[in-house]
């Protein structure tokens, strides 16, 4: 795979991006996804790399590395049964539905996740970046169970803070930069309102039906399965999810980073240089292993 490198400029306006059909993903009988790459929203996903929507109902990628970026794992809470997780940090540990889990590769960690035998699990895997200067930091990471994720909930409306906060509702904090990932649900007729702070970049992706996003003086229909990003400049707004029927859908929101990075896999370094001597400590066993 041919290394991708971009450059994130400072902009100060609202501004929004192409609404984004995922690509088809399938690995063996076991993995469906629909992929969104950052390349897709012009500039403005910062400082997400990727989100995969996806399926899985057998193991299929066994351990691999990452280094340079976060994986942040949130399962549905329609998953079924158990996705164990285990890292070279030793861990060790079944996620339930509705769970989340954050591994901070740093400098880098191996990791493996997989459904257990009659398990489903239904969700999104998204990559978050790091800024050079925390690159090289050691690895660390974080299980949110369901049980801890605040839930607020009205006429029309339920929210699970999965990680950050949401109109003074505190989650679990992430073990990397400040950020913020909502799972929420509206009825025909119901809306949540959520309070963006400035200099901020939003995804928003439908899981399930269409929703009607209204931030500043922009009216926008977000039809099932599509995403699209935003970037909130000086000026602190607020964004209104409705639905005309119900729907399902994501809210992930960090700060730009800023920076220009090259990804090649599970590697997002700031240099071509980082990236071969991050692959080379891969192949070197110097990533650290899985214990059996």
């Amino acid at each position: 795979m041919k290394p991708q490198a971009t450059l994130f400029t400072h902009q100060e306006e609202l501004q929004y991006s192409q609404q984004v059909a995922g690509n088809p993903l399938s690995i063996g009988t076991g993995f469906e996804a629909l992929s969104f790459k950052h390349d897709q929203f012009e500039g403005l996903m910062d400082p997400l790399v990727m989100i995969d929507h996806y399926t899985m109902n057998s193991p299929t990628f066994g351990a691999h590395p990452h280094a340079g970026m976060s994986a942040l794992s949130i399962l549905f809470e329609d998953s079924e049964g158990i996705f164990n997780n285990r890292d070279s940090l030793g861990n060790n540990i079944d996620l339930l539905p509705g769970d989340a889990y954050w591994l901070m590769a740093g400098s880098g960690a191996v990791h493996d996740e997989k459904p257990t035998k009659g398990s489903r699990t239904h969700g999104l895997q998204i990559f978050v970046n790091l800024p050079q200067h925390h690159k090289h930091d050691a690895p660390t990471s974080r299980h949110v169970s369901s049980q801890e994720m605040p839930i607020i909930s009205g006429e029309g409306y339920r929210v699970r803070v999965v990680i950050g906060e949401s109109n003074r509702t505190q989650g679990a904090t992430s073990p990397a930069l400040p950020f913020t990932a909502l799972d929420a649900f509206v009825e025909g007729g119901g809306a949540y309102t959520h309070d963006v702070n400035s200099n901020q970049s939003l995804v928003i992706y439908t899981v399930s039906g269409d929703v009607n996003i209204n931030l500043g003086d922009q009216e926008i229909q977000l039809p099932e399965q599509r995403a699209m990003a935003i970037q909130v400049g000086s000026t602190t707004q607020q964004l209104r999810l409705a639905s005309p029927d119900k729907a399902h859908f994501v809210i992930l929101q960090g700060t730009p980073i800023r920076e220009p990075f090259i990804q090649k896999g599970p590697f997002v370094m700031s240099t071509i240089d980082e990236l071969h001597q991050v692959t080379a400590a891969y192949e070197a066993g110097l990533l650290g292993a899985i214990s059996e």
